[in-house]
C-alpha cells in the first residue's frame, strides 16, 4: 500500500476486523466427517488432454447449505491427477482463485509445473466451486453484460454515472431474480465447507492446499474453520483479508496505476520498438488521448474506452501481454490502425459464456462475503478521490463492483483468519503485484503464526510460484517434499530476485510459449 492510498484506505476500510461467527463444529477431530453423510463415493473418469494426459475427473454432490445436510443437493465438478510414486503424502487441492475461476485444469497444470518426484506423492485434486464452470448450478446472471457497447466508466456527466449506475442495479436484480435459492449460500465459508466435503469423500484425514489470489483468502478461511484437516498450506499472491472487499478493491486501483506506469516505462524503454518516445510521461498522456478519442470513436466499432480499459488490465497482471499491448497501442497511435487494438481486445478482454459465469460467481461471492456501501454517494466519494490520483483503474474497478451496492442478499462478515493452531504456512507474494498488493503478504504472514513468507524483490507478476522462476520454485518444492520453510526471524523469510521483463515480440526473447503465460491463462484476471 503507498502512503497515499493508506489515508484513503483507512477511512475506507470499513470490513476490517470483523470476525465471522465459526461453526460449533470447526475444532473437531480430523477424522470427523461434515455434515454430508449422504455424499456418494467419488468415481474418477478418464478426461486427460493432450496437454495433461493422465487427468481424471469426478463429480460430488454436497448439500446447498451445509447446515441443513437434508437440503437440496448441487453437484462439484472436480479434477484429479493420481499420484505414481510409492510414497504418498495425500490430496494436494489446488484453487486459482477469482472468486469464479474455474480450477479443473489447473490441477493438470500443478502437476506438470512441478518437479515430477514431488508431483508423484500427491494426488493433485482441481475443482470448479459451487456455481462455476462445470459444477451444477452454473451461474450465469445476465449474459453478455459486458458486451461492446458499455458507457464510458468514468461518470464525467450525470447521465453517465446515471446509465453505469442503471447497469449495475440492473445486474443485481437479474441475479436475485434466476437465482433468489441459490445466492444466500454462494460464498467463501460455504466453498470451504465443499472443501472439506471434497476431503472426506476422498477419504483423507488431512488435506495439503496451494491457492493463487482469491484463493488465497479460500485457503486461510478453511485452515480457520477447520485447522486440524490441514497438513500443508501454500498462499499465493495474498488477499488482505482485513480489506475484505470493498477497502481491498480500493487498494487494487492504486497498485494497478503503479503497474500500468510500470508498463508505460518499459515501452519508453523499447522506443527503437515502438516509436512513442522515451519519456514516460508523454506516452502515459498519448495513452489517455487514445482512450478519449476511442469514447468518440470506438475501434472497429467495439472497442470504446470501457473496452480499451478492459484491453490493458491484463497487464497489470501479467507482463508477459506487455509485447502485444504496446503493438496495439503503437499502431492506433503511429499508424492509425485500429486493427491490432481490436485483436488484443478479443484475445484479453472480450468475456464468452465462461467470463459470464465468472464474473455471475465473483460478484455474488463478494457482495454476500461482506459488508458493501449501500449509500452510492460512498462510492462516489471514495472512488473519486481515488481517481484523482490514480486514474487508470478507479471507475473501471468501481462499476465492476458496483452490483454489491444493490446485491439482494445480505451481507456476512469476513473472517478473521488469524490461526496458531495449523503447521507452518509458506507464503509467496511479489514486492509490485497489482491485484494483491504486497501488504497482503505481510498482513497475512503475521496473522499465520510460523508461516514463511517468501518474496519476489521487484516482481509484478500476480500469481508467481510455477511461472517459471527457479528460486520461488525450489522453495515451493521443498516444502512439499517435506514441509521444510525457510526462517529468516524478520518479516521476509526469503527474498527471490524477479524474472527479467519481457522484450518486444520482434526479438526470440518475446515467446509467449512460457510457463508464465500458461499459468496465467487458468488464473483469469480480478481474482
Amino acid at each position: 500500500m503507498t502512503k497515499r492510498a493508506a489515508a484513503l484506505c483507512g477511512a475506507a476500510a470499513v470490513v476490517a476486523g470483523m470476525i465471522a461467527s465459526v461453526p460449533a463444529d470447526a475444532s473437531a477431530g480430523a477424522a470427523t466427517a461434515p455434515r454430508t453423510d449422504r455424499t456418494a463415493k467419488l468415481t474418477w473418469k478418464k478426461c486427460g488432454t493432450s496437454a495433461y494426459p493422465t487427468l481424471q475427473c469426478a463429480s460430488l454432490q454436497v448439500p446447498l447449505d451445509h447446515s441443513n445436510p437434508y437440503s437440496e443437493r448441487i453437484t462439484l465438478a472436480l479434477s484429479r491427477v493420481p499420484h505414481t510414486a510409492k510414497k504418498y503424502q495425500g490430496p494436494l487441492l489446488v484453487n486459482p482463485g477469482g472468486p469464479g475461476a474455474s480450477g479443473r485444469t489447473l490441477a493438470g497444470y500443478v502437476a506438470s509445473a512441478l518437479p515430477k518426484a514431488v508431483a508423484a506423492q500427491y494426488d493433485v485434486i482441481g475443482f470448479d466451486p459451487r456455481g462455476v464452470g462445470a459444477s451444477k448450478p452454473a451461474l450465469n446472471c445476465k449474459p453478455g453484460y459486458f458486451n461492446p457497447g458499455r458507457p464510458d466508466t468514468v461518470p464525467s456527466t450525470p447521465a453517465l454515472e446515471k446509465a453505469n449506475l442503471t447497469r449495475a442495479e440492473s445486474f443485481a436484480k437479474a441475479c436475485g431474480t434466476k437465482y433468489a435459492k441459490l445466492l444466500p449460500y454462494i460464498d467463501t465459508v460455504s466453498s470451504v465447507q465443499d472443501m472439506d466435503a471434497i476431503r472426506h469423500a476422498l477419504g483423507a484425514e488431512q488435506i495439503n492446499y496451494f491457492g493463487y489470489s482469491y484463493g488465497t483468502y479460500l485457503g486461510a478461511v478453511y485452515a480457520k474453520l477447520h485447522p486440524d484437516r490441514v497438513r500443508r498450506l501454500v498462499l499465493d499472491s495474498i488477499v488482505d483479508p482485513t480489506g475484505v472487499w470493498y477497502a481491498d478493491n480500493l487498494m487494487q486501483d492504486f497498485a494497478f496505476d503503479d503497474r500500468h506506469r510500470a508498463f508505460l516505462s518499459w515501452v519508453a524503454k523499447h522506443n527503437s520498438a515502438y516509436k512513442l518516445g522515451t519519456d514516460p510521461a508523454k506516452i502515459e498522456a498519448k495513452w489517455y488521448a487514445m482512450r478519449a478519442a476511442l469514447g468518440k470513436k470506438p475501434a472497429g466499432k467495439k472497442v470504446g474506452a470501457s473496452q480499451v480499459e478492459d484491453t490493458f488490465t491484463p497487464g497489470g497482471y501479467y507482463n508477459g501481454y506487455w509485447p502485444y499491448l504496446a503493438g496495439a497501442f503503437a499502431a492506433y497511435v503511429n499508424d492509425k490502425n485500429a486493427a491490432p487494438l481490436v485483436k488484443a481486445y478479443d484475445k484479453f478482454a472480450a468475456v464468452d459464456t465462461s467470463g459470464d459465469n465468472s464474473y455471475s460467481v465473483y460478484t455474488s461471492v463478494q457482495c454476500r462475503d461482506a459488508p458493501w456501501p449501500r449509500d452510492w454517494n460512498r462510492w462516489r466519494e471514495d472512488n473519486s478521490a481515488v481517481y484523482e490520483k490514480a486514474p487508470f483503474m478507479a471507475w473501471s474497478n468501481a462499476w465492476y463492483n458496483a452490483p454489491c451496492a444493490f446485491w439482494p442478499t445480505d451481507s456476512l462478515q469476513p473472517v478473521d483468519v488469524a490461526n496458531d493452531a495449523i503447521p507452518p504456512a509458506l507464503l509467496f507474494q511479489a514486492t509490485n503485484d497489482a491485484a494483491t498488493p504486497y501488504e497482503g503478504g505481510v498482513t497475512v504472514h503475521g496473522l499465520l503464526r510460523g508461516s514463511s513468507l517468501v518474496v519476489e524483490q521487484g516482481g509484478g507478476n500476480h500469481g508467481i510460484a510455477l511461472s517459471g522462476n527457479a528460486c520461488l520454485d525450489k522453495h515451493l518444492a521443498a516444502y512439499l517434499t517435506d514441509g521444510k520453510v525457510p526462517r529468516s526471524g524478520g518479516e521476509v523469510d526469503a527474498v527471490c530476485k524477479t524474472l527479467p521483463d519481457p522484450k518486444p515480440l520482434s526479438t526470440k526473447a518475446a515467446s509467449t510459449a512460457s510457463r508464465g503465460s500458461t499459468l496465467h491463462g487458468l488464473l483469469g484476471f480480478r481474482g
